[in-house]
């Protein structure tokens, strides 16, 4: 992989976005990795070398020690979740900040769970999000430049990764969420407070849209959602707990209600969002011995699923994850 990549969701998040981004930190030796997207309250998850990392605003490519990570301007930033997470990965001499990236504070944290729409009805995070959103849209928000324990991180990220550009290097940009939760194009309002497609995650960050080569859109093979809204394609929560498909939110810890492929949805999402690519996880929920065999020897009905995918979407499905781990990965990329 060459130039600015970016990966972002297609469903309702929770797609392993951060599992593919941690393949391709490793995979493609990224020199600049970027967190573009919402905030805190949207929680990826790298399963690597036998432990599980849960990551609220660090970029997932972290996994490659020579990798840098950003996190643009456009990210929301809770300054106790981002420091604990430095500390405890041992990261703090690869993190940047823009000082442009507005700062989440108790009480927005506070704002949100008092109000009954965005708490109950909508079923946010907590985190913040909407009230910090809404404070930096009326100029009144405090930013990363404001914040003293900042000061050693901050970073101009839009100059770093046009001039990792610049010098023929590779930029990966981490979307969060999914193209259904946008607040422009997903299930509202049942969604979060900003978009998640491709192209503000590269505004997030100060990329261009000429600048980007590839815009990797990640599917599971069973999509999921957190919390209320449509979900035309549901399945009873005791059929999916008999079938194994039984996952709880990164950040909220609540069940994730799951249901069938919707190819029409899909289709949707790689288009509004430009894909290249496509990313296709949980195989193995289709094929639990998909990860111990060569893709020849897959069983029939996951070969159909993903052409069928490709179909939809008219794209080529890339990389396949076949188990939890950053390497459980066909990397078709590399039979091309």
């Amino acid at each position: 992989m060459m130039g600015c990549s970016i990966v972002v969701g297609g469903q309702w998040g929770d797609e392993a976005k951060g599992k593919i981004c941690s393949y391709l930190a490793l995979a493609d030796n990224i020199a600049l990795s970027c967190r573009a997207g919402l905030g805190p309250g949207a929680g990826h998850t790298v399963v690597h070398g036998g432990r599980d990392f849960k990551l609220r605003q660090t970029a997932s490519a972290f996994i490659n020690n020579q990798t840098r990570l950003l996190l643009g301007a456009g990210v929301l930033l809770n300054t106790d979740v981002l420091l604990e997470e430095v500390e405890r990965l041992g990261i703090e001499g690869r993190v940047g900040i823009d000082p442009r990236a507005t700062l989440l504070e108790q009480h927005h944290r506070s704002a949100e769970g008092d109000d009954a729409n965005l708490s109950r009805t909508i079923g946010s995070t907590g985190s913040g999000h909407g009230p910090g959103l809404a404070d930096r849209a009326l100029r009144r928000a405090r930013l990363a430049a404001d914040e003293p324990r900042l000061q050693h991180l901050l970073t101009d990220v839009a100059k770093e990764a046009n001039d990792c550009l610049d010098r023929g290097e590779t930029v990966l940009v981490e979307g969060t969420n999914g193209y259904l939760l946008s607040v422009l194009y997903g299930t509202y309002p049942f969604t979060v407070g900003k978009d998640s497609t491709a192209s503000t995650a590269a505004a997030d960050i100060g990329i261009g849209p000429t600048r980007v080569e590839e815009v990797i859109v990640t599917f599971k093979s069973y999509p999921t959602r957190v919390g209320p809204g449509p979900f035309a394609t549901e399945m009873p929560a005791a059929e999916a707990e008999t079938r194994g498909f039984q996952q709880f939110g990164t950040v909220t810890g609540r069940l994730r209600r799951v249901g069938e492929f919707d190819f029409a949805a899909a289709a949707d999402a790689a288009r509004v969002n430009g894909a290249t690519q496509i990313a296709l996880t949980h195989l193995d929920w289709l094929d639990p011995d998909c990860r111990h065999r060569p893709m020849s020897d897959w069983q029939p009905k996951l070969l159909r699923f993903i052409e069928r995918v490709e179909d939809a979407c008219n794209r080529p499905a890339t990389l396949l994850g076949t188990g939890p781990d950053t390497y459980d990965i066909v990397d078709r990329r590399r039979a091309s």
